[in-house]
């Protein structure tokens, strides 16, 4: 085992708390703040790559099924299997895999993707709170109630797979001795 320790949540969750969970989201919650920005500097106004120097796709049937209906373009081509691999990167520095920690970075990236495309709009000066509906974005096609359909289906299944990520795992309390 290294010092990297991700295989558990730590001594708060042993105990029931929250502590590490916590501490996971809020972490997801700063870097999507923070690349949020990135994407308002890089786009400005124009959101999904509309005036990138990039290619896109607009219509396709599979863009449908797991794009939401939304262009693939060159950058997102790149900028999501980046970010996936970014957040993958701690279990290869900590060389561990489980299918609880993998749970736990696919729920990751979904709530950094949901929480960066809002606060995306809710910082971005062109755009704000008050112009997040489907008039003004047009690239979020399908919509529910106050909020893209993507983020009820993300934010549930990224819950869900957060939750699952913690349930039942147990760490022991100390390290077992070594063998030698």
């Amino acid at each position: 085992m290294t010092g990297l320790d991700l295989q558990g949540a730590g001594a708060a969750t042993r105990s029931g708390g929250f502590a590490q969970p916590a501490a996971l989201v809020a972490m997801v919650l700063l870097l999507a703040f923070f690349f949020a920005n990135v994407e308002i500097q890089i786009e400005g106004g124009h959101g999904w790559a509309t005036s990138l120097p990039t290619w896109r796709i607009e219509h396709h049937w599979l863009l449908d099924i797991v794009w939401g209906g939304r262009p693939m373009t060159g950058y997102h081509a790149w900028v999501f299997p980046f970010m996936a691999i970014f957040f993958h990167f701690p279990l290869v520095f900590a060389w561990t895999w489980s299918w609880r920690l993998e749970a736990r970075v696919i729920a990751c990236i979904m709530i950094f993707w949901l929480s960066e495309d809002f606060l995306w709009f809710v910082l971005n000066p062109a755009f704000g709170l008050a112009r997040f509906s489907p008039e003004f974005v047009p690239w979020h096609i399908h919509w529910f109630w106050l909020a893209p359909v993507d983020y009820w289906t993300m934010s549930t299944a990224g819950i869900l797979l957060l939750v699952w990520s913690y349930r039942g795992h147990q760490r022991p309390l100390t390290a077992p001795a070594s063998a030698g």
